[in-house]
């Protein structure tokens, strides 16, 4: 019940949330074709640049309440409060309930996670689906089934269809820890083992076989490619560019930050790392307290299964060389959860109270430490964690008045990322890269500061353009910015033009990028073309078939001039949108409607 009042306070707050995957979401409601392709527009021009399963559940959402922020938005809260019931219940199957509840109380309010479960990224199926995962391989492991391991390789596979590449990261780890401590014979966990990749290639597959099966123009672009692959999406845009910072399709890399401490840095430390050296102590603890159990113990192998989630995903969130954002690592917290709530009952049962109070005090002294990062906010609550923690720590060791010592103690570790996730519920986000908590200044490039109370949609949508970012490099704070980051609002009578203008038409109208199209598309519920996809590169249209469009007179508008740093082969991708805005601008006559550059491809 907690959780969910957390999670779903206040959401129309934020409104679109990230437009780009909003207004995917309404054309997947327009439309099944752009639902099941997750096409930016109904008119199924081109993808958003990721696979759609994230958008599903919002689309049908929409397709029953209407399109609004809380339908939206609501679908992804309620994969918050199963992904922290899925915690407890993996919890509560090897330790007592205070255990469990532990555990789900630190998923609860692990500030990423709040911030993420009240967005619409796609983040938030690939955590619950994950989180399915751990738990059926820890149930797998217990007595060696073989359904539960089937059902784990099948949810790495539709998380697959959420986020891509990054729902294998806990392959090696699940796999590797089933290998060695499933109490079934040899070869009967590598049959077991074979079968569950099965059904993880099966419940990815189905969907990329279908997308090479169904001719390229009779269906959307696959947005983030240069080739209209999905292959090519998910390996290079999605995938190696990720890790090693080459530039594909314009993905672009700004990145300088990539390192053993990143995940404690000023731009994630608040989002996530709170409890996490608890976490990794506590792996440490309840593996060489077990060394001298049975390879099969499964209050081992449970720890091992979230502990290498945590390790592999830490570190190649930590390394990767490619454009990494705070918010990613909404993904390690099931796995610190898990391994926090477990461990405290370990240790405790095990009568380690010295390394428990080790634990509490440097867990009070960490939360010190990041929440003197926001110096201007609640200065106060540091002090006070620090000392609170301090004391129940000597405490613990020196009396016997456990549960009064518990309790400061548990108040004191979880005070600091309490404060944060009400924080980031009580405050609206939009933008491509949301962060949690209160501003910290850190960041590439020093991040962005805090605006002001209150919640400002920016205006002016389809201005000139700027690339202030490569790829959406940066962090980015409360609000957003139009251009490539957000989508702004257009002025009324430029969404009327586009109502009226509509008729008769495939696309309302097209512009450069996909937050710009979406600010239009979502103000005037028509199609608008996003010329490029998401960072303007993508070669969808060509300039001949944008120009073969304009002659069968399917779209009816061009919005915006000057286009800045979109397209261009200096970024890596296509100069297509480039050459479509230059072709515009030579031959239709430019007005102002509502602050805003409008071309009337009707009249050349």
């Amino acid at each position: 019940m907690g959780t969910g009042v957390l999670y779903i306070w206040g959401l129309g707050a934020s409104g679109w949330a990230n437009s780009y995957y909003s207004a995917a979401v309404q054309a997947g409601s327009q439309s099944w074709t752009a639902f099941f392709f997750g096409a930016s527009d109904a008119a199924n021009a081109i993808t958003v640049d990721k696979t759609p399963a994230s958008l599903w559940p919002m689309a049908l959402s929409v397709r029953l309440f209407g399109l609004n922020s809380w339908a939206i938005l609501v679908p992804q809260a309620l994969m918050g409060v199963g992904t922290v019931a899925m915690v407890y219940a993996s919890a509560r199957r090897l330790v007592n309930p205070w255990a469990a509840l532990l555990a789900a109380a630190v998923m609860a309010v692990t500030p990423v996670a709040v911030l993420m479960f009240r967005f619409n990224n796609p983040d938030a199926l690939l955590v619950l689906l994950l989180t399915v995962a751990g738990c059926c391989v820890v149930r797998a492991q217990e007595r060696g089934a073989t359904k539960w391991l089937v059902l784990a390789g099948a949810a790495i596979g539709f998380a697959f269809l959420a986020k891509m590449l990054q729902a294998f990261l806990v392959l090696p780890g699940f796999a590797l820890v089933y290998l060695l401590t499933a109490p079934v014979a040899f070869w009967r966990r590598i049959w077991q083992l074979l079968l569950a990749g099965a059904a993880m290639v099966a419940a990815a597959g189905w969907w990329l076989l279908a997308v090479a099966l169904v001719p390229a123009s009779e269906r959307p672009y696959i947005g983030g490619s240069q080739t209209n692959s999905v292959l090519e999406l998910a390996l290079g845009y999605n995938g190696i560019g990720r890790l090693n910072g080459a530039d594909y399709g314009g993905l672009g890399n700004l990145n300088q930050e990539a390192g053993w401490l990143r995940m404690f840095d000023t731009e994630a430390g608040g989002q996530i790392s709170w409890l996490l050296p608890a976490a990794l102590v506590l792996l440490v603890a309840v593996t060489w307290l077990t060394r001298r159990a049975p390879r099969v113990d499964p209050v081992r192998a449970a720890f091992w299964v979230w502990g290498s989630w945590l390790i592999v995903t830490g570190l190649v969130f930590s390394l990767m060389q490619g454009i990494f954002h705070a918010y990613y690592t909404v993904a390690l917290a099931p796995a610190i959860a898990v391994l926090v709530g477990m461990g405290v009952a370990v240790l405790w049962e095990r009568g380690a109270r010295w390394l428990l109070a080790v634990v509490t005090a440097g867990t009070a002294v960490w939360s010190y430490v990041l929440l003197s990062r926001s110096a201007d906010w609640n200065a106060w609550l540091g002090i006070a964690v620090v000392v609170a923690g301090l004391g129940a720590a000597l405490a613990m060791v020196l009396t016997r008045r456990v549960l009064a010592v518990v309790a400061v103690a548990l108040v004191a570790c979880l005070a600091g990322p309490a404060a944060y996730a009400v924080d980031t519920a009580a405050t609206p986000h939009t933008g491509a890269i949301p962060t949690a908590g209160p501003s910290t200044g850190g960041g590439p490039g020093g991040g962005f500061q805090r605006p002001p109370n209150g919640f400002q949609r920016p205006n002016g949508g389809g201005q000139a353009f700027s690339r202030p970012f490569a790829g959406g490099q940066g962090r980015m704070g409360r609000g957003g910015m139009g251009g490539l980051l957000n989508a702004g609002t257009p002025a009324a009578e430029l969404t009327t033009l586009l109502k009226d203008g509509a008729s008769g038409r495939t696309w309302a109208a097209a512009t450069v990028g996909s937050n710009n199209a979406a600010g239009y598309q979502l103000a005037s519920g028509q199609p608008v073309m996003a010329v490029g996809g998401f960072n303007g590169t993508d070669p969808a249209p060509t300039l001949e078939q944008f120009q073969q469009y304009v002659a069968e007179k399917k779209i009816h508008y061009f919005l915006g001039a000057g286009m800045g740093g979109f397209g261009g082969r200096s970024t890596g991708g296509s100069d297509d949108a480039a050459k479509i805005a230059a072709w515009v601008q030579e031959n239709f006559t430019a007005t102002t409607v509502g602050g805003t550059t409008v071309f009337d491809l009707t009249q050349a």
